[in-house]
Formats: structure tokens, sequence, C-alpha cells
């Protein structure tokens, strides 16, 4: 659950990280002024669509198989088994 959270907080700061890098290209970063007029509301919204974006996908492409018990993973006889479906 952790990694999940951590993959999904990664794909907010995306817009963040990329503008800063853009500040950092054209040697503007050296102000803080910068970041208080910059476009913060916007790099919010495009965070918050990258992570619904993602989470859609998400939702479209990972499905259980129609009939199948998941079985997750274990040790048995000191031996690792995946996790699969029955």
């Amino acid at each position: 659950m952790l990694r999940i959270i951590f993959t999904h907080l990664l794909l907010f700061l995306i817009p963040f990280i990329g503008y800063a890098f853009w500040l950092w290209i054209n040697r503007k970063a050296q102000t803080s002024e910068n970041w208080r007029s910059g476009p913060l509301i916007w790099l919010a919204f495009g965070g918050i669509v990258i992570v619904s974006a993602s989470l859609f996908f998400l939702a479209s492409f990972e499905h259980m198989p129609e009939g199948k018990t998941y079985r997750p993973a274990e040790i048995r006889d000191g031996e690792f088994v995946p996790g699969r479906y029955e």
C-alpha cells in the first residue's frame, strides 16, 4: 500500500519537478519569486490529472480473471510459491 501511495505522490510531483527543471535550465531558479509567481495552481491541476489518468488506466487494465480465486504468495516447506489464480 505504501508503494502505491509513493507512486501516486511521485506522479503528482512530475509537473513540479518539470517546472523546477525548466527554471534551472533557464537560470531563473536563483530567486524564490519565480516559485511564488509561478503557475502553482496549474502545476497542481496537472498533477491531479496525471494521477487521475493513472488510476483510470489501472482500473481499466488490471482485472482479475472471471471465475478464478486468487491465492496469495506463500512459503511452503521453505520454498517461495508465487501468487496465482486458481
